[in-house]
């Protein structure tokens, strides 16, 4: 049973090589040209508070595209990362605010809540069999009315506990401790794809769900745990972004699920599953920030804005299709 998952983890790997590492260079240069055209383009976006400005905006995104990459190398899709981490973020703020509780427990429970929430994904689209869109879109839902309901439709502000911010605001060598958590949160992330054994089923599940469970691996007791591991990571992101807005906002979230989607298919993670990498996620994550930024900065309306993501998310899907296609002719 572990050869057969050796030899799949070993096949993919290898394809990474010959393809998932071209489009991960093809996205780095991608980003570099972003950087040189918005640094042409406008005389603030070098500026060091625009760029605290964009690490500050990735590290949020990032830890969510980074956590979501776990299950799209399924096979699978969250459309509850958003909502969740916005009801991680309120739960966060009802431990510190109303409940009293230290800062650390606080949280722990914002982690925790993502977790839970990941934990029910994957109970639903393992065991229940439920499709993994319509179980997530149902879950961003639910998250959703539950951040509105617990909050009374009212943001959740950290006045007593102003060293909250400080999990994302403060700075280590210039550098802010969020984006900080969100590299540390990226090497986890590449230490357990790359080193454990839950990503060498992430990769073998993905890669071929039937055979790896003919080799008598339990793929729906993985599969949950995959769900719960990136629920961990929204919950995470839920801190950070609480700590960041120093409140936890329960109308924020809905939206920030494509965003991060988009990260991760930028980044070279295949949507049919069993392709890619922490690396090439949180490239995307720049790309999708650096971006965002630079068009803000040349003025260009919001809803023009949306439409370039969209444009780039069609176009990298494409691009790995048309590789699959090429691979398998």
């Amino acid at each position: 049973m572990e050869h057969i998952i050796a030899d799949i983890s070993t096949t993919k790997k290898k394809n990474l090589f010959k393809s998932g590492a071209a489009q991960k260079l093809l996205a780095l240069g991608a980003l570099v040209l972003l950087i040189l055209f918005f640094t042409l383009a406008s005389p603030v976006f070098m500026t060091s508070s625009n760029l605290i400005s964009i690490l500050l905006a990735t590290a949020v995104n990032g830890v969510l595209a980074v956590g979501v990459t776990f299950v799209i190398i399924t096979g699978g899709i969250d459309l509850s990362i958003g909502t969740g981490m916005t009801f991680a973020s309120v739960m966060t703020g009802v431990a510190i605010t109303f409940l009293g509780l230290p800062i650390f427990v606080g949280v722990f429970v914002g982690i925790l809540t993502g977790a839970f929430i990941g934990f029910i994904n994957g109970i639903n689209v393992a065991k229940l069999k439920i499709p993994a869109f319509i179980a997530t879109l149902g879950m961003m839902m639910i998250t959703k009315g539950l951040s509105l309901v617990i909050s009374g439709a009212k943001p959740i502000y950290f006045m007593d506990t102003p060293e909250f911010a400080n999990i994302s605001k403060a700075t280590v060598l210039g550098i802010p401790s969020g984006v900080i958590i969100f590299f540390l949160a990226a090497v986890l992330a590449h230490i357990i794809l790359n080193k454990t054994i839950i990503g060498r089923f992430n990769f073998a599940i993905g890669s071929n769900l039937q055979a790896t469970r003919l080799s008598g691996i339990n793929t729906e007791r993985w599969l949950i745990i995959i769900h719960s591991l990136t629920g961990a990571f929204v919950g995470l992101a839920g801190v950070l972004m609480a700590a960041r807005l120093n409140s936890a906002q329960p109308a924020l979230g809905q939206g920030y699920e494509l965003d991060a989607i988009a990260a991760v298919v930028i980044g070279g993670t295949s949507l049919s599953g069993g392709k890619g990498t922490i690396s090439g996620t949180v490239i995307g994550a720049f790309i999708m920030s650096v971006l965002l930024n630079g068009l803000r900065i040349m003025s260009v309306p919001q809803e023009w804005q949306t439409v370039l993501t969209g444009v780039i998310v069609i176009v990298a899907v494409f691009v790995d299709i048309y590789r699959r296609n090429k691979q398998s002719i």
